[in-house]
């Protein structure tokens, strides 16, 4: 039975995203640096060709690196792997509680040759950065339109969100039922979601180019920038 082409590369994304965890910059030198720690990773990562762990945050628990060298303790089974929150450790205890929220937005546009603009859309993640003690549970609620929709109020400020992606930690049933996107997060930093945003934006800059060609080995380009409008 042949695997699915979406599983092959989601796996193969994963595994990247482990491999970045470890050398901060996956590169061929640091491949060759570190292939011990890549062996181990991978014996961890795959069990007869099926993804067992993946989560990076629970490879470091047992598997840890400095510099290039491996440093492994008694084999063991991390608790975090039979927990119900597989993703988060227990007793972990700050003296300061904080969470860093970031939200970070790209705007995608598709202009004519006339200026008109033929497609625009916001393509966003949500990230955090958490240092707060024991199990803790977050709510965070967002200007969804649906959930405008189901609590009856103005839509004027609500937007409609795409190709919405969450990270594992957030309870999916209760953001079907009320859109509140509530979770036990990670320790440390995390991807919580990811979305779309088809909407009209307007451009910001207005970019020109001359191409002119002056011989067989010779072309001037000319390229100016301006604001939009």
């Amino acid at each position: 039975m042949s695997a699915s082409a979406v599983f092959i590369l989601d796996v193969k994304g994963k595994t990247v995203e482990v491999f970045s965890e470890y050398f901060k910059e996956l590169e061929e030198e640091s491949i060759r640096d570190n292939f011990v720690i890549i062996y181990e990773l991978l014996d961890e990562l795959m069990d007869f060709g099926f993804p067992q762990t993946t989560d990076s945050k629970i490879l470091q628990e047992y598997i840890t690196q400095q510099g290039n060298k491996l440093e492994t303790g008694k084999s063991r089974v991390p608790p975090t792997v039979t927990n119900a929150v597989s993703w988060r450790s227990e007793g972990i205890k700050y003296k300061k509680n904080e969470v860093f929220i970031d939200v970070i937005e790209s705007v995608n546009l598709l202009v004519n040759a006339n200026g008109s603009v033929l497609l625009s859309e916001i393509v966003g993640t949500i990230k955090l950065k958490v240092f707060l003690s024991g199990m803790p549970e977050l709510r965070l609620g967002l200007n969804d339109r649906v959930l405008f929709e189901l609590t009856g109020r103005s839509k004027n400020k609500s937007v409609e969100l795409e190709d919405v992606k969450f990270h594992q930690c957030v309870r999916l049933s209760r953001f079907d039922n009320d859109r509140t996107i509530s979770f036990i997060p990670p320790d440390g930093d995390f991807e919580l979601m990811s979305y779309r945003l088809s909407t009209q934006v307007k451009p910001l800059i207005w970019i020109e180019s001359v191409i002119e060609k002056f011989s067989h080995s010779r072309v001037e380009i000319m390229v100016k920038v301006r604001p939009w409008g």
